[in-house]
Parts: C-alpha cells; sequence; structure tokens
C-alpha cells in the first residue's frame, strides 16, 4: 500500500494515522488536505479532518533497481555498490563489480556506461517532488582509471602541439571527458584547449599560445 485517504479529530491525528497503515516516517510521507475538521454545533454539523497520503517515491531506490535489472538483462552477473557522495545534496555513485565482464558493461570508449549513467538519472529524476539526484553509474572504477588516463594523456598532447607548433586533434569524447582535458590543462602555461565538432564527432583541439 502507497496511498491512503484517512480522517482524524485533527490533522495531525490524520496524519499519524497515515503514518501506521503505510508503515513510514514522516520524512517520506506526503499528503494533501481534502477537508478540515469542524466542530459543529451540539453534535451536528461536525466533519473531521481527511487528508490523503502517499509514500514520497525513493528516487535512489528506484535508480538502483532499475540498474539492477537492466544489467540483469544484459546477461551479465554482477553485483551494485552503492556509496552516497552526499547525502545532503543527493548524490549517489553506483559501482558496478563484474571483474569477467566488465567490458560489456564499460562498451568502446565508455559509451555503454555512459547510456547506462544517462537512463539511470533518467529514472532518479522523474519524480519533481523528490528533488534532483545526481547519479554517477562506473564499472570496476572504470571511471577514475579513464580520468587518470585522459590527464596523462592532456599533458603528452599539450608537449606535442608545443614541439611542432601546430594544433593537434583528439578523438571525440562524452562532454564529461572532454571536460577533464580543458580542466587538466587549464593551468598548463603555453596551450590553450577548444572544442570543434558536433554530436559524436565534437573533440578537443589543443594548440600552443
Amino acid at each position: 500500500m502507497t496511498h491512503v485517504t484517512v480522517s482524524g479529530n485533527t490533522i495531525e491525528e490524520a496524519v499519524q494515522k497515515a503514518l501506521l497503515e503505510l508503515e513510514t516516517t514522516e520524512a517520506r510521507l506526503s499528503y494533501q488536505v481534502v477537508s478540515e475538521p469542524k466542530k459543529g454545533f451540539l453534535g451536528f454539523g461536525s466533519r473531521p479532518a481527511t487528508i490523503e497520503a502517499h509514500i514520497k517515491p525513493d528516487p535512489i531506490m528506484e535508480a538502483y533497481s532499475f540498474l539492477e535489472s537492466t544489467v540483469t538483462l544484459m546477461g551479465v552477473s554482477a553485483t551494485i555498490v552503492q556509496e552516497d557522495i552526499d547525502q545532503g545534496d543527493k548524490q549517489v555513485r553506483f559501482d558496478i563489480k563484474s571483474s569477467n565482464e566488465a567490458g560489456r558493461l564499460i562498451g568502446k570508449r565508455g559509451q555503454t556506461l555512459e547510456a547506462l549513467d544517462y537512463l539511470t538519472n533518467l529514472v532518479a529524476n522523474r519524480h519533481k517532488e523528490a528533488g534532483f539526484v545526481a547519479v554517477e553509474v562506473d564499472a570496476e572504477n572504470y571511471r577514475e582509471r579513464r580520468r587518470e588516463a585522459l590527464m596523462q594523456l592532456a599533458h603528452r598532447v599539450a608537449e606535442k602541439a608545443k614541439a611542432i607548433n601546430k594544433p593537434v586533434s583528439l578523438e571525440p569524447m562524452s562532454a564529461k571527458e572532454r571536460k577533464i582535458i580543458h580542466s587538466t590543462l587549464q593551468s598548463v602555461s603555453g596551450v590553450e584547449t577548444y572544442s570543434k565538432g558536433q554530436g559524436r564527432d565534437r573533440h578537443i583541439v589543443v594548440r600552443a599560445k
């Protein structure tokens, strides 16, 4: 049961009844007042307080369930580890553990992982009343390893651009990966970066300045 209509002598009493029936806490309860209580006169015309109540959706739980079922449908045997990055800002990270089939979850250039990340974020944020939730989906700590590889690549390309004094184009990357390159070289003297191309062909160019 996730939705009830209950009455009480007061709004607070009705709320407490809803909490008992739904077996939830006040933090998870959302309700609307259907009618305010009315005392009446000499027992006539009195009216109880009535509310419609339901349990607020849990976006993180829904996102976890979606990701778990999707990975299963992919035919991958895996365990999903949840890490709460920031409870206050509702940031959560799901790391999919599957040592034998991590490649299938990551895909070419991380495209499968990015798709899982995108879809899981859609599920987590489909309920406006729950507020925004930032979800990061990873597989066998791929993102951290990729981030380190991109930082090393950025420095190598920067040195090459300065050495040949010509722009050097990198392969197409996602917006997240391009941001890593830009951020890495932002403090490196003698080079500048900019993005070029559209859609899947969008990539970074590094040039000496």
